[in-house]
């Protein structure tokens, strides 16, 4: 078993700060319960090789010092000693290996799920997708900034969930076996959930997969697991089990919405609501490095005043798609969403440049 997974779940003390402790967090499905019951075992044959190995050590150094008049006898070529010490490793091996790897295929084995949803990773976000429901959403960070900005005491109060609650949870029915598909829109993340006994790497260009199946509803919460960036640790999951009936209520009511929210990309906006959409859209994404105010920050630069962002349309467009050193690609946004943005952010802070509609981005999306 990979060691990152034992940690993950070894390491994961409980959301309030008066019941932490370090240890495993209740398990809620029978993989979490199999890793839990396997470091356990792996840990009892590590402590009887512990004593064993350190106490013949010690008594034969205390039994046959030299103080005692025992003389030093030479030792070589001992067959029996030997054998001895190649199958008694072995032997610890194959009782350490055998549950491991049951483990491993039972946590590789994503056949026959009830149903699929995607997660992608970003700098630094989830988002989701229920392939098999048609719509998906973005999950972030809902930790007001006044918390995150107390580290002096001068603050806010620190929430019991600080760091830990989402703008919107995953929702699944309990019972049900649910795969996972991982994947990354920039660096490599790490989708876990301790209490599910779930860890999966995100990697840009790759597909892979990992199921739970909750046993019992309520809400549960994980990080992403994988040293990402300088926002590593304000990308939480949070994921939400319930029953099969608010489940299928819920679903309903996310095609609905989803359906509602869905922009035409053939529209012609009025720059008044184009630049009212680019500020939500910018506050939701960019702001994070570019600042509200288009200040820049650390190695990110300002966007007010930017000679690239007043300059040709094109290049701008291209960079937002594309990407460019530490800035990811945000081609996963819709046509319409970087249309307003990429307007915003030439218009705002004293920029004074054209906008751009859905219909560039599209056309954009499609050179080669």
């Amino acid at each position: 078993m990979r060691g990152c997974t034992l940690g993950l779940l070894l390491t994961a003390p409980l959301a309030h700060a008066s019941e932490a402790i370090w240890t495993f967090q209740p398990p809620v499905t029978a993989m979490a319960r199999s890793i839990e019951s396997l470091h356990s075992w792996l840990m009892v044959v590590i402590i009887v090789i512990f004593f064993l190995v350190f106490g013949f050590m010690f008594y034969a150094i205390l039994r046959h010092r030299k103080s005692l008049g025992h003389a030093a006898k030479p030792f070589h070529e001992n067959t029996t000693v030997e054998i001895l010490w190649t199958l008694i490793p072995a032997v610890i091996l194959l009782a350490m290996a055998w549950p491991a790897a049951s483990v491993i295929l039972e946590q590789k084995n994503t056949r026959n799920a009830d149903f699929t949803i995607k997660a992608t990773g970003f700098q630094w976000f989830w988002s989701y997708d229920y392939l098999d429901h048609g719509f998906g959403f973005k999950s972030k960070l809902a930790t007001p900034k006044g918390q995150i900005d107390n580290y002096t005491g001068g603050g806010d109060a620190k929430s019991p969930q600080y760091l830990l609650e989402v703008d919107q949870e995953l929702v699944v029915p309990v019972g049900k076996k649910i795969r996972v598909l991982t994947t990354s829109n920039d660096v490599i993340h790490s989708w876990g959930m301790p209490a599910f006994g779930v860890k999966q790497d995100a990697i840009p260009g790759f597909i892979r997969d990992t199921w739970f199946k909750a046993e019992k509803t309520g809400t549960y919460r994980g990080q992403c697991v994988e040293l990402c960036g300088k926002d590593h640790g304000f990308m939480p999951i949070v994921v939400k089990v319930v029953t099969q009936p608010e489940f299928d209520h819920w679903i309903a009511a996310q095609q609905a919405r989803a359906k509602a929210a869905q922009d035409d990309p053939n529209k012609v906006w009025r720059q008044g609501e184009l630049l009212a959409r680019g500020k939500q859209v910018y506050d939701a994404n960019c702001a994070a490095c570019h600042q509200a105010n288009g200040a820049g920050l650390g190695t990110f630069p300002a966007l007010a005043g930017s000679k690239m962002v007043q300059g040709p349309k094109a290049a701008h467009i291209e960079m937002v798609l594309k990407g460019k050193n530490a800035m990811p690609a945000w081609g996963a946004l819709s046509d319409v969403e970087l249309a307003a943005a990429i307007s915003y952010e030439r218009t705002s802070w004293g920029n004074q440049a054209d906008i751009v509609m859905p219909a560039e981005i599209r056309a954009a999306r499609q050179k080669p």
